[in-house]
């Protein structure tokens, strides 16, 4: 049975850090691309950044700098190191693997205010 479950969230003041994970199971993590995709209310899901299997990230123009996505293909987890949080971060965050299939998690709330 393939499993993303993300876990971190949670309330952080403006400025603030938090560290996202995404555990995985039930496919062969290391040959897929890895995402964190975001959802905010009334918004349309968007992708916050991507982890190839080889690697290689890349971010969406507003994280800024602020954002790290990493994976451990031992551990078949996926995170994202969340520093500067602004409240236009606060959103649902979702896990992604994606290769000749996609697979979601449920999401973690993330939410970003004082």
């Amino acid at each position: 049975q393939v499993q993303l479950m993300e876990s971190g969230g949670g309330l952080v003041q403006p400025g603030g850090s938090l560290r996202l994970s995404c555990a995985a199971s039930g496919f062969t993590f290391s040959l897929y691309g890895m995402s964190w995709y975001r959802q905010a209310p009334g918004k349309e899901r968007e992708l916050v950044a991507t982890i190839s299997a080889g690697g290689t990230t890349n971010y969406a123009d507003f994280v800024e700098g602020r954002f790290t996505i990493s994976r451990n293909n031992y551990l078949k987890k996926m995170y994202l190191q969340m520093n500067s949080l602004k409240p236009e971060d606060t959103a649902v965050y979702y896990c992604n693997a994606h290769n000749d299939r996609a697979y979601w998690g449920q999401g973690t709330q993330v939410t970003v205010s004082s």
